[in-house]
C-alpha cells in the first residue's frame, strides 16, 4: 500500500478496465484515489513503460518506491491476498475456474464488441471521440478538442482490424452481443449476478465493458435497452455495491452452476474459445519464427519448411511471414495470455471443451 494507505491509480471514464476496477474497489471497500487521465498523474510518480488504463501504483520498488502496474486480472488476485473480506473470487475450485473463464471472456471478447460499436458506426464515433478528449482534458479549447477528436477517431477507425472488426465480421460481433445481452438478462433474473447472489471478478469485468456498450455507444446502448431494460439497470447498480452485504452461501452450489451458466458457456464456446484457439496458433507461429531467426543467426541447418503454415484463421506462405512478423511481435501487448492456472482437469461440458 501507499504511505497514505490508499490505493492510487490513474484511469479514464471511457476505459472499461478502469470502470471494472473502480467498481470492484468500491464493492470491496478498499480505500482508493483515482487520477482521471494520464495527464493528471501527480508529479514524481513513475510513468509506465506502456501507457495502459488503469495504471496502479504499488510500493514495490526499493525502499517502498512506487512502481506502475497494469493488467486488471493479476491486480485483482493481488488485492485478494492483501485485503481480507468481501472476496470476488469463489473458494470452490470449479467456481473459481468459471469466474476466471468468464472474466477473460469479458476482457478479451466483449471488448471486441465495445471497440467495434464505438468505431465502426458513424453515429457512435462522432459521439465517443469528443468525450474521450474531454474526459482527459475537460478544459480544452473547443476547436482544439474537435481537431484532436477527429484525428483520434480516424486513427481508431483505421485500427479496427486489431480487434478483428471488418465488413465480414461485423455481423458476427453484433449478433454475439445481442445473444450475450439476452443471456445476461437470464442470469441476473436468477440471482442478481453471474455466479449467484454476490458479484465476482467476472461480474466486474462484464460491468466494465457494459459501461460503454450499454451507455456510451448509441448503437449498442439502443440494442441493450431494446433487449433487456434489466441489464441496462444492472449496470447502474453495479457501479457502487459498497452497501451490499455478501454471504459465503451466496455463491451458486457447483451442482446448480452448470444449469445456470449453460447458455453463457455455450456462447463462450461459439465465440471466445475459438478466438483463444486461433490466438494460440498465432503465438505458436510467433515462437516458430523466433526459433528460425535464432537458427539462422547461428548458421544452424533447419529442416525443410512446409509450403503453408496455419496462422489463426489464415494460411500464409513462407514469403509472407516477413510481412506479418511485425504484427505478431505486438501480440504480447495487444492480447493477455490465456490464464489456465485455475482449470480443474475434470471440467468439461457439451457446450465447452478445454483441451490443454
Amino acid at each position: 500500500m501507499q504511505k497514505n494507505d490508499r490505493l492510487e491509480f490513474t484511469g479514464a471514464p471511457g476505459s472499461p478496465y478502469t470502470r471494472k476496477m473502480l467498481a470492484l474497489l468500491r464493492f470491496r471497500q478498499i480505500p482508493h484515489s483515482i487520477f482521471w487521465g494520464t495527464g493528471n498523474i501527480p508529479e514524481g510518480y513513475p510513468a509506465p513503460k506502456v501507457r495502459l488504463l488503469p495504471t496502479f501504483f504499488f510500493p514495490d520498488g526499493k525502499n517502498g518506491a512506487l512502481v506502475p502496474v497494469t493488467d486488471s486480472t493479476p491486480i485483482i488476485r493481488r488485492l485478494e491476498s492483501e485485503f481480507v473480506g468481501r472476496s470476488v473470487i469463489p473458494a470452490d475450485p470449479v467456481l473459481r475456474f468459471l469466474n476466471s473463464l468468464i472474466e477473460d471472456y469479458a476482457d478479451e471478447w466483449l471488448t471486441k464488441a465495445m471497440f467495434h460499436f464505438r468505431w465502426a458506426h458513424e453515429a457512435d464515433w462522432k459521439n465517443a471521440a469528443p468525450m474521450l478528449v474531454y474526459w482527459s482534458m475537460n478544459t480544452a479549447n473547443e476547436n482544439a478538442a474537435n481537431a484532436m477528436a477527429s484525428n483520434f477517431a480516424q486513427r481508431q477507425i483505421d485500427r479496427l482490424y486489431v480487434v478483428g472488426s471488418n465488413a465480414v465480421t461485423a455481423e458476427t460481433i453484433e449478433a454475439s452481443y445481442r445473444r450475450f445481452v439476452r443471456i445476461l438478462d437470464g442470469l441476473i433474473a436468477r440471482k442478481g449476478y453471474v455466479l449467484g447472489g454476490r458479484p465476482s471478478a467476472a461480474d466486474f469485468a462484464i460491468y466494465g465493458q457494459m459501461t460503454q456498450l450499454a451507455i456510451v455507444e448509441p448503437t449498442s446502448a439502443a440494442i441493450t435497452r431494446e433487449i433487456s431494460p434489466r441489464v441496462r439497470a444492472w449496470v447502474d447498480l453495479v457501479e457502487d455495491l459498497s452497501g451490499l452485504m455478501p454471504d459465503p452461501d451466496d455463491w451458486y452450489p457447483v451442482k446448480d452452476a452448470g444449469e445456470a451458466l449453460a447458455p453463457l458457456l455455450a456462447e463462450l464456446g461459439r465465440t471466445y474459445t475459438r478466438m483463444a484457439r486461433s490466438l494460440r496458433q498465432t503465438l505458436a507461429l510467433k515462437a516458430k519464427l523466433t526459433r528460425e531467426r535464432e537458427e539462422a543467426a547461428a548458421h544452424r541447418p533447419r529442416p525443410p519448411e512446409p509450403e503453408l503454415v496455419h496462422e489463426g484463421l489464415r494460411t500464409v506462405s513462407p514469403a509472407q511471414r516477413v510481412q506479418i512478423e511485425p504484427a505478431l511481435l505486438q501480440l504480447d501487448v495487444l492480447h493477455a495470455p490465456c490464464r489456465t492456472a485455475d482449470v480443474p482437469a475434470v471440467i468439461k461440458s457439451d457446450s465447452l471443451a478445454l483441451v490443454e
